[in-house]
């Protein structure tokens, strides 16, 4: 029953109530099956999420994270220094699975910053940061360009802004087997956005030449696998999605 009352409210309202709810959901949840790396829970399911389509069994009752946040949690945690180096980090549109935990790192300097965003620290266009150049060791920034006209100029901002040896995580709903991005600035109509681009506030749908949209901006652009590390069983215990890809940037 639960599970169809959850199938029948709307995406961000469903967050807002997670939210809420949190204490309950995470008791109602509770099991050994499922593990959210982020805060260590684990479960016996996850709560089901999507857009147009709803993915089941895949947002976690305790952080709210996807597939996407538990897959960049366990690569900034394994394959990184992010947890452990004195960094200034920058990151935009800051997600509510990581904005405490970050805010509380003692080894970070950080930022966020959002056009919209009420946890944002500064107000900011991303094509137009009101930051000085060479200036972060860090920037991550995930599922913000899709929603944004003129992505070069947003790459070319988060490249003058970043350190000359500094790195970054541009995650974007990326499809693997599309070579070039798909993008019309005719379609405006949020119906008509919703069935090219998969929601309403998207412009495009990004192929595998992101990747060469983000060295066009200066950037050394990286396509990391990073679930090919996994087995199968882990793929299901952290509930990621195989083959998804994490664009590391390098300046």
């Amino acid at each position: 029953m639960l599970k169809l009352i959850l199938n029948t409210i709307p995406r961000r309202l469903l967050i807002k109530l997670s939210l809420w709810l949190k204490p309950l959901l995470i008791l109602f949840y509770k099991g050994n099956r499922f593990t959210d790396p982020i805060d260590g829970r684990s479960y016996r399911k996850f709560l089901p999420y999507g857009y147009v389509k709803k993915r089941d069994n895949v947002l976690a009752p305790g952080t709210l994270s996807l597939e996407r946040h538990r897959l960049l949690w366990l690569f900034l945690q394994n394959k990184t220094n992010f947890f452990v180096k004195p960094l200034k980090v920058l990151h935009i549109a800051p997600e509510q699975a990581f904005y405490k935990r970050f805010k509380n790192l003692k080894n970070i300097n950080y930022t966020t910053s959002d056009l919209e965003s009420p946890i944002a620290d500064v107000k900011a266009d991303i094509t137009d940061l009101p930051f000085e150049n060479d200036n972060f060791d860090v920037i991550l920034c995930n599922h913000v360009l899709e929603h944004i006209p003129d992505d070069q100029k947003a790459m070319k901002e988060l490249y003058r802004v970043m350190k000359k040896g500094g790195w970054g995580i541009f995650q974007i709903p990326l499809e693997n087997d599309r070579t070039q991005t798909y993008e019309d600035f005719s379609i405006s109509d949020p119906k008509e956005r919703t069935k090219h681009f998969g929601q309403y506030d998207h412009v495009r749908i990004y192929g595998m030449d992101f990747f060469d949209r983000l060295e066009k901006a200066g950037f050394q652009a990286n396509a990391v696998d990073y679930t090919r590390e996994f087995n199968a069983e882990e793929i299901e215990k952290y509930r990621l999605v195989k083959g998804e890809l994490i664009p590391l940037v390098i300046k």
